[in-house]
């Protein structure tokens, strides 16, 4: 703006509404630009509001967040003074800091929830416990929370787009909500991966704001349309796909981890030689994925989502290839680590188990796949000798049936993140891998 002023600032954004209003699904005016203008920036953000065509909501990005009669005054100044239909809010209060902004229906919020800058993983990122002892993301808390708290159908959160990770796992933890999703457009964010991670079961759930993009074309009204447009292509195509995996056992999260162990190269199809000399159409090495931090963080936080619903006192990894997977476990939950030694220590202290433990502790065994129970076995032999009860096992991927059956015939519990037929349903259905090779690899395993 070359003269920035309360009644430039009404007429840059009236000539966006008037140039959007039969495009757009909501306008979201930032408090902050217009209180910094003073007074007549007040005036100017009730005038704004005003103007909004009826039937088309105002969304105040303020992120007001505070207690008691403050929050309410707060409340009263978002929708009674200047006129708008919701607020984003900072829920760290709790949930009395949202109270007063959700007691009447016809408003609503959306509470901060997995912010797109940098110093979000700050906070946003802890793993914390639960009082009902779930061990999860403090953004997932938060969209658990939202969910409950929802009573009205007028709550909703706020998830960068740039994190389509962040926002699969939100909207697995409140898959009723509302999210709204910034960050396409001048900040980058793809819009396939963030309407694919987002979008609720109907299709229907984000609101995709941009400013930018619109603001600074030269031709509002032409950028608004194609990105109308875009959006709504890219929604036929997520729920295409949606279809297709819809009679399976995958979330999104699911989705997510089976295209990074493709793309990574966890997964690959082809010819291969295996260590027992057979000849296979499919090979998994999941030895690969501390190349890939950000897969390797994902793989972990799908562990701990099992992991939350066990009773234990120690993850123990089986060596060597779930060690490194224990690692990031554990310290993405906070959870001491133990695990049994693949060779017989001679030397110190000759320790089977390596870690601190007592005796009569629980311990729930960390593996990386299963084909069968051997392996596990020996590993929970040893953990069971030095006087630790096992009664879970819990792995990345479950290859075969077999496996299972022997630990259960043996009294122990296997869970598993993902099973090849599972994953090999997926491939299939989103047209990942061609169809022989998915065949072939059924074929193999049967």
């Amino acid at each position: 703006m070359p003269a920035w002023s309360g009644r430039a600032a009404v007429e840059f954004c009236l000539r966006l509404v008037d140039a959007t209003a039969d495009l757009a699904a909501a306008y979201k005016p930032n408090a902050a630009f217009f209180e910094s203008l003073g007074p007549d920036g007040i005036v100017a953000l009730q005038e704004v509001i005003a103007a909004i065509p009826e039937g088309i909501p105002v969304l105040l990005d303020a992120k007001r967040g505070d207690i008691a009669s403050t929050a309410q005054a707060y409340a009263d100044a978002a929708f009674k003074t200047l006129g708008a239909d919701s607020i984003t809010l900072s829920p760290y209060l709790g949930r009395d800091s949202v109270e007063p902004f959700i007691t009447d229906p016809e408003k609503g919020v959306f509470l901060l929830c997995k912010t797109s800058n940098p110093g979000a993983a700050d906070l946003q990122d802890l793993v914390v416990t639960t009082h009902d002892a779930r061990r999860t993301t403090l953004h997932e808390h938060v969209a658990r929370l939202a969910q409950s708290w929802n009573a009205n159908d007028n709550i909703g959160l706020v998830v960068g787009a740039t994190q389509p990770e962040s926002l699969a796992r939100v909207r697995a933890a409140a898959p009723d909500l509302w999210i709204l999703a910034p960050g396409v457009g001048a900040q980058g964010g793809d819009l396939r991966a963030a309407l694919s991670a987002g979008l609720r079961s109907d299709g229907l759930g984000m609101l995709i704001p941009v400013s930018r993009a619109i603001s600074r074309a030269d031709d509002p009204r032409q950028a608004a349309m194609d990105l109308r447009n875009r959006i709504n292509t890219e929604r036929s195509a997520v729920s295409r796909q949606s279809s297709a995996v819809h009679n399976s056992a995958f979330t999104i999260q699911h989705s997510h981890l089976a295209e990074g162990l493709l793309e990574a190269g966890c997964i690959k199809f082809g010819r291969f030689t295996l260590k027992s000399g057979a000849e296979s159409p499919i090979y998994i090495d999941l030895r690969r994925l501390v190349g890939y931090p950000k897969l390797f963080s994902d793989v972990a936080l799908a562990y701990l989502k099992i992991l939350q619903n066990l009773h234990f006192d120690h993850i123990a990894a089986l060596p060597y290839a779930a060690m490194p997977i224990a690692a990031a476990i554990s310290l993405h939950g906070n959870l001491p680590m133990i695990y049994p030694r693949k060779e017989v220590k001679e030397y110190g202290t000759k320790a089977q188990i390596e870690g601190v433990f007592e005796a009569g502790q629980r311990a729930v065994v960390i593996d990386d796949l299963i084909s069968t129970g051997g392996s596990k076995f020996e590993g929970i032999e040893k953990l069971e000798s030095a006087g630790l009860q096992v009664e879970d096992v819990v792995v990345l991927i479950d290859r075969q049936p077999a496996g299972q059956n022997e630990l259960a015939e043996r009294g122990y519990n296997l869970h598993a993140v993902l099973s090849i037929a599972d994953l090999l349903d997926y491939y299939e259905q989103t047209g990942r891998v061609k169809e022989e090779r998915i065949q072939a690899a059924r074929e193999f395993f049967s």
